[in-house]
């Protein structure tokens, strides 16, 4: 249980990052969910968004940080 303690207080830390992230990202004006690549379509009575640049712009951006974190742990 001590594990499952430290990996969701981990998991909270991470969390509580990525938020502080995302506002600082707001804050210094840069739109995610709103780039370049990110498609919305409205209809009479439906909305469809599918961000795909953001989902690209994050994953390379997550690839590099678990790259970089699973290097320091070696």
């Amino acid at each position: 249980m001590n594990d499952l303690g430290r990996l969701l207080i981990g998991l909270g830390l991470l969390l509580l990052a990525a938020g502080m992230v995302v506002l600082l990202l707001g804050r210094a004006g840069v739109p995610l969910g709103r780039l370049p690549g990110d498609f919305s379509w409205r209809g009479k009575h439906t909305a469809v968004y599918f961000p795909l640049g953001t989902c690209i712009v994050l994953s390379v951006v997550l690839t590099l940080v678990f790259w970089i974190v699973g290097r320091l742990h070696k």
